[in-house]
Formats: C-alpha cells, structure tokens, sequence
C-alpha cells in the first residue's frame, strides 16, 4: 500500500521543536520519547538496508521502524501477529463486543494519573463482567474475555474507555457444561452500569485514601479528602454509559473486527488531510450526528497536545485478559471449554502448520517473510517492473539526525489500518 502524503511524523518534524520548547519542562519522559521516534521511524536516523531488484535492478532504501506501540506505522505487523495468535482461541459460540466508559468527570481525574486510574478501569470492568455474569439471574456462569483500552475519541480529546471482546456464554459452577447466553442478547447493560458505577467509585476512593492520586492545575483542590468526595457526587447520581453492541455474525468476524482496535493508535495516517500554515486538517466521524464524517482543522500545537494526550505510561498493557482466558490457565480453559462445547478450538501447533502461515515463515526474523505469511502483501515484489523481488545489497548504518527535513521511506508500507 501506498505511503500516505501526510503523516503524524511530518506534523512532528515541521513544529516539533516548537512545541518542545513551548512546553519544556512540562512534558514527560514518554512523551518526549514518543514524539522521537515517531519523528525518526523509517528514516536514515534509524539505519536499515539497500535492496535492488533481480529483475530490473532498481534500487530502493529501507529504514527501519521504530517500533513505538504509539507510531501509526508500526501497528500494522503486530496486529496482524496478535489477530493470527487469536485464531487459535476461538469457540464456536457467538461473541458479543461490550464498550465501558468513564464519565468526564472522572476522565479528568484519569489523565493526572493514567496508571492508576487505567488499571482501576480494567479491575472494575472485569468485576463487573464477571460479577454480573455469574449471577443465577443473569447468566449464572464463568465467563471470559479480553479487554482492549482506548483513550481517545475521533476529535483526540481524552475519552478514556474500553473495548471488552466476551464469548457469549460460560462455565457452569460445577465445571461440567457449558451455559450459552441468548443469541442476540448477553447481559442487561443498565445492570452492567450501575455496578461497574458503585465498583469503579469504591475502588476511586480507596486509591485515594491510599495517596495514589496526585492532583495539579485546576484539580489541586481535590487533594483535600472532603474536595475530593464531593468532587465526585455528579458522578455518582448520573448514568455510566455501558454500550453493547450487536452480537458478532460468527467467531471469525470477530477477530477482523477487533483487529482493528486492539494496535489502533489515537489518529491514523490515512484520516490526515493537510498541513497548512500550522494548521492541521482531518476526517473524523461525528457519532453525536448519526456517524457523519466530517473535517477538523487543529493549529499544529493543538494537534500535537491531543495527540500526546494518549501516550501510556510505560510498561502499562493496553490487552488484558479476564476469567477463563486470563493468562496463567488460558489454553487449559478453552479446550475445556471447546470440549463442552463440542469443538476443541484448534491448537497452536495446529495453526502454526495451516498453508497461510507455515511454521518457517512465522518463526522468521525477517518482518517481510512474516508479513507476507500473516497478511499475503508481499514486501518483496518491485515496485517498478512488477516481476523481480527485491534482494539486500547491502546494511545501511545509523545516522545522526540531520537538520534539515528527513528524507522519509517512499516505498510501499504495509498497512492494516481502516480506521
């Protein structure tokens, strides 16, 4: 696929530097480390390769990637890698697609203290799911699913939520069959609410009266414990928003459909229109007006604020893993579960031998071997005679950051993104 004409990176090599002086002193480590290597992913900075067609000889550089799991050209191969991992994980039982959002009160609280309050989200969402699930009046089963955090909306302001992927059903008490959900119907989502609401709240508290929450700015009077509680009473009288979505048409729509959420980064290439004058224009879908796409136009520094909104804080997982497909016992489960069911779900071993993804190609250290056998966009063909592959002449080493605009990868990237 084509490399788009704009990208978040030349954003970050035309104003940058501006915007880092601007706001020294208030950006943190990651940031400032994100907006690097996003600045430097795929340029000579980062060293790569000379390749040269067999066939024609045309020659091309490669550089290589950065690797950043905020890059919005770094996601591509890794979400492939995780959606073929996942194959491997499915039961024949429909899926339902769960979204629980943090009202704006508490996303302030959120965004002056990330780690904490993401994994506060993940544990009271998991409570709730698994809660609710297996009361007899609900479900009455042991339930399992993974959960995907995103903290932005189409305009890049900080809406902190989460995507839960939950197969419809479960495990009875006594482990020895298999409770299916309604076909078009998994769990009451205003019961959802009004737990996940009185969890999560409890949960906010505790974490304060522990001192894991810091307050600045404009929220530096919540450090005082009266504050802070009422702070939170509008929260706590109004309605959480806990969206269920249409049931997925079968197990394998799911894994096309959640990949594109599960390495999604805030804002992709392909939704930048121009930069202007500083000023930045892009498509965003407006789902207050029946899912309208429409334009915005940010001055640069505005677009890199938001954009920097939803850099995580380090070593925080954004894919976790609940009930029967928590980590520790998760292959024991679902062949369990696959067995109650009357379908083992296929093994790792099994997958890995499948024609699409032979074992040597996944197992290899070249990343256009691998993107080939995960997606079938071959990295090697050439771009100009269309017949010849394009062979490694030779390494290119690392170069130090020049002054003067980069000259970016011009060759064809591979990209999943449809977002």
């Amino acid at each position: 696929m084509d490399r788009p004409k704009l990208e978040v990176a030349d954003i970050f090599r035309r104003h940058g530097d501006a915007y880092r002086a601007a706001h020294e002193g208030t950006l943190s480590r990651v940031q400032l480390h994100v907006m690097q290597a996003i600045t430097d992913c795929r340029t000579a900075v980062l060293g790569g390769h000379l390749e040269a067609c067999d066939t024609c000889g045309h020659q091309r550089p490669c550089y290589n990637s950065c690797r950043n799991r905020h890059c919005p050209k770094c996601q591509s191969l890794a979400r492939a890698q995780w959606v073929d991992d996942r194959q491997a994980e499915l039961l024949n039982c429909p899926y339902f697609h769960i979204v629980f959002t943090l009202p704006e009160e508490i996303a302030g609280v959120a965004f002056q203290n990330k780690r904490t309050v993401y994994n506060l989200l993940f544990k009271a969402t998991a409570e709730t799911l698994i809660t609710i699930a297996a009361d007899p009046e609900h479900l009455g089963a042991q339930i399992g699913f993974f959960a995907v955090l995103h903290t932005w909306g189409q305009n890049l302001m900080h809406h902190p939520h989460l995507h839960c992927v939950v197969p419809g059903g479960g495990i009875s008490p006594d482990g020895e069959r298999w409770i299916s959900s309604r076909p078009d119907f998994f769990l009451p989502v205003r019961v959802l609410s009004k737990y996940f609401r009185r969890c999560f709240l409890e949960l906010l508290r505790h974490a304060f009266d522990q001192g894991k929450l810091k307050f600045f700015g404009t929220l530096k009077s919540l450090r005082e414990r009266e504050k802070f509680l009422a702070y939170l009473e509008p929260a706590q009288r109004k309605e959480w928003i806990v969206y269920a979505k249409a049931p997925f048409a079968g197990p394998e729509q799911v894994l096309d459909y959640v990949g594109r959420y599960t390495h999604r980064v805030a804002i992709s290439n392909n939704r930048l229109l121009s930069l202007e004058d500083g000023q930045v224009t892009f498509r965003w879908k407006d789902y207050r007006d029946d899912n309208a796409q429409k334009t915005m136009t940010l001055s640069a520094e505005e677009f890199i604020r938001r954009f920097l909104l939803h850099v995580l804080p380090s070593g925080l997982h954004r894919i976790r893993y609940f009930g029967f497909m928590g980590n520790r016992c998760r292959q024991k489960n679902l062949e369990k579960c696959g067995r109650l069911l009357d379908r083992a779900p296929p093994s790792p071993e099994a997958l890995s031998s499948a024609p699409s993804a032979p074992p040597s190609q996944l197992s290899s250290k070249d990343y256009r071997d691998r993107a080939e056998a995960l997606t079938g966009i071959s990295l090697r063909a050439c771009p100009v005679c269309q017949k010849g592959h394009m062979a490694v002449l030779t390494r290119l080493p690392r170069q130090a950051p020049p002054h003067v605009p980069l000259i970016v990868q011009r060759t064809p990237v591979l990209s999943l993104d449809t977002s």
